[in-house]
């Protein structure tokens, strides 16, 4: 068989390079804190922290990716509710721009902001 009859999708390899999966996995991150700051699933959530963008580190065998994201969230929030969010988020967009399977979402809260503390002009709680 020619190479000009092997079907392209069968020649070669494709290899996407672990700081691809991690860009992909910080912004959807990012679109899961923000589309829970909307509307009413803000009272239930939190406020939402514009000004962060979440840091991710993967781990890439094969199909199959890794995740730990670094969080800053809104307080007072509901913390699990933010986090089931940001994960269900991850694994779906990262299997459906990269298509690789997430068995696995770390998430690391390193700050919570809060929007009542005005006397703080950074908003964090310590």
């Amino acid at each position: 068989m020619t190479q000009a009859q092997v079907p392209a999708g069968e020649r070669g390899a494709t290899r996407i390079a672990d700081r691809v999966v991690a860009k992909v996995a910080a912004q959807a991150a990012r679109e899961a804190l923000l589309r829970a700051g909307e509307g009413e699933a803000q009272q239930a959530v939190g406020p939402p922290v514009r000004r962060s963008v979440p840091r991710a580190a993967v781990t890439v065998r094969e199909r199959t990716a890794r995740v730990r994201l670094g969080l800053e969230l809104g307080y007072p929030s509901d913390i699990g509710a933010q986090c089931g969010a940001v994960r269900r988020r991850v694994i779906a967009r990262v299997g459906e721009l990269v298509g690789m399977d997430v068995p696995d979402v770390a998430l690391d809260i390193e700050r919570l902001h809060s929007a009542q503390l005005k006397g703080d002009s950074s908003g964090r709680v310590t």
